[in-house]
C-alpha cells in the first residue's frame, strides 16, 4: 500500500519506520530541510513512561490562579481573540475532575508502557545511539504538601502496574548524588525507575536513516497545499512540488494538524502549548544530574544528555508564536542552577517549541471519517515518550491488524 506520512518529527519518523517494516511504500513530507527540526529538536530529553500525567487535573484551576503571580511560573497565559484557544481551554477545564483525570491518566499510562516495550524492541532490532540512559525519572518535592499531593499519582501507577518508589531526602540523594549539595532544599521524591532519557533529535535522525534503508522516501522542504479527497476517501497529498497519489495518509503534523483537517470538517481539539529549553554544557559532573529530575515546584525537567544538561519545561498558551521570551530563560536558569550548578549557563542554547496538546492529555491516534486518513498527533509533552508505541498502533490500523492495546479510546471519535 502507498502511504504518505505528513511530518518528519519524532512521531512522523517512527510511524514511517513501522509502516515500512510492515511492507508499505512510504513517503514522508516535511517543510523543514531534515527530520526533527521543530518540536522534536530540543525537548526536555525525558522518556517518561511512568511520569505521565494529564495537565488537566483536580486543583489545576486554583493552582493556575496562583501561578499567575509567581515570578517563575510553570504556566503562562497570553490570551488573544482566538476561538480555538478559548474552546480548548474550556474543554481542558471540563477534564479537571477526579473521574476524568483517572480515566485520562490510565489511557496515557497504557500507551506509554506499550511504548516502553516498543522502544526496547526497536533497540533490539537495530543499533541506534542517542545519548540514552535507563536510570529513571525522579519527581522532586521541595515541600511536604507536594509529597502528600503525589498520592493520587502513586495510586494510578499502582493500579496500572507501573513500577515506582516513594523516597525520602536520603533516598533522593542515593538516586541523584549531586542533590547532596542542596539537600536542605528537598523533602522527598517519587521515582519511576523504568523511565529513560535520550536526545530526541539524535534518535529521530538515526531512525530516519534506518527508515531510508527500508525504502522510505523523505521529501524535505515540501509545503503541503492540501489533500485530494474524493468520494469520502483520501486520494492524494498535494504539495508545492508534487502530487502524491496514495491509499492512506497519516497526519503527524503536531500543533498544525487541526489547520489541515479543518477544511474537511474534522474538529481536532489540539492546540499549541509552547515549551522552552536550555542546553547547558557540563563543567562539573559531580554537580550534574545522572538522569532526569522533575522539579515539581516549577514543572521543570532537568536531564543528563551525555556531556550536556537539558533543562525543559513551562507551558505557555499563546497561540502559534515561537518567540524566545527572556523571562522564560530566567526560570529555566533559576531551576537548574538552584539544584545542579554543574554547567556553564553562559554557553547555554535557548530554544522553544510548540507542543501539540489535547484538552484531556491523551493523544489522538486512529482513523477519521475520511477513509484512508489517519491521525497520529496531540502527544503534548510526551511525544518522545509515546512515539514508538503510537507508531506501532497506527501501523497496525493502516495495515488492517488489531493493535496490541485498546486503540478505540485513542481515536478522534472520543470527542464526538
Amino acid at each position: 500500500m502507498k502511504v504518505t506520512v505528513l511530518g518528519a518529527g519524532i512521531i512522523g519518523v517512527t510511524t514511517a519506520y513501522q509502516l515500512a517494516k510492515a511492507g508499505h511504500e512510504v513517503t514522508v513530507v516535511d517543510r523543514q530541510g531534515g527530520p526533527a527540526l521543530e518540536t522534536s529538536f530540543a525537548n526536555a530529553g525525558e522518556v517518561s513512561f511512568g511520569y505521565c500525567s494529564p495537565w488537566a487535573a483536580p486543583g489545576i484551576p486554583m493552582k493556575a490562579l496562583k501561578w499567575i503571580f509567581m515570578e517563575h511560573a510553570p504556566l503562562i497565559l497570553r490570551p488573544k481573540l482566538d476561538v480555538a484557544m478559548l474552546s480548548w481551554m474550556l474543554q481542558m477545564l471540563r477534564n479537571c475532575t477526579s473521574e476524568r483525570y483517572a480515566l485520562n491518566k490510565s489511557r496515557m499510562l497504557q500507551l506509554s508502557d506499550y511504548s516502553r516495550v516498543s522502544l526496547k524492541q526497536l533497540r533490539d532490532e537495530i543499533s541506534i545511539d542517542y545519548d540514552e540512559r535507563m536510570q529513571g525519572t525522579l519527581q522532586l518535592f521541595r515541600t511536604q504538601q507536594q509529597l502528600e499531593a503525589s498520592a493520587k499519582d502513586v495510586k494510578a501507577l499502582a493500579a496500572d502496574g507501573i513500577a515506582y518508589q516513594v523516597l525520602d531526602r536520603d533516598g533522593c540523594i542515593r538516586v541523584e548524588p549531586a542533590l547532596a549539595h542542596v539537600k536542605e532544599k528537598i523533602i522527598g521524591g517519587l521515582l519511576t525507575p523504568n523511565d529513560e532519557t535520550g536526545d530526541c533529535f539524535k534518535f529521530t535522525n538515526a531512525l530516519a536513516k534506518q527508515a531510508s534503508a527500508l525504502g522510505v522516501r523523505f521529501s524535505y522542504g515540501s509545503h503541503i497545499r492540501g489533500l485530494d479527497v474524493e468520494g469520502g476517501q483520501v486520494r492524494a497529498v498535494v504539495t508545492d512540488r508534487e502530487t502524491l497519489r496514495n491509499e492512506a495518509v497519516v497526519v503527524a503534523l503536531g500543533s498544525y494538524s487541526p489547520l489541515l483537517l479543518k477544511a474537511f470538517g474534522i474538529r481536532l481539539p489540539v492546540y499549541p502549548v509552547k515549551g522552552y529549553s536550555l542546553t547547558v554544557p557540563i563543567t562539573d559532573a559531580s554537580r550534574a544530574p545522572e538522569s532526569t529530575v522533575m522539579d515539581e515546584t516549577y514543572k521543570i525537567a532537568i536531564t543528563r544528555l551525555g556531556d550536556r544538561i537539558r533543562v525543559g519545561g513551562m507551558a505557555e498558551i499563546s497561540g502559534y508564536t515561537n518567540d524566545l521570551a527572556q523571562r522564560r530563560r530566567q526560570t529555566l536558569e533559576h531551576s537548574v542552577t538552584d539544584l545542579f550548578p554543574g554547567g556553564d549557563i553562559s554557553k547555554a542554547n535557548f530554544w522553544s517549541g510548540l507542543r501539540p496538546m489535547t484538552p484531556d492529555g491523551t493523544p489522538v491516534i486512529g482513523p477519521t471519517k475520511i477513509k484512508g486518513l489517519y491521525l497520529n498527533t496531540g502527544h503534548g509533552t510526551l511525544g518522545w515518550t509515546m512515539s514508538c508505541g503510537s507508531a506501532r498502533v497506527i501501523s497496525d490500523l493502516v495495515s488492517g491488524r488489531s493493535p496490541e492495546i485498546n486503540a478505540a479510546e485513542l481515536a478522534v471519535s472520543r470527542y464526538a
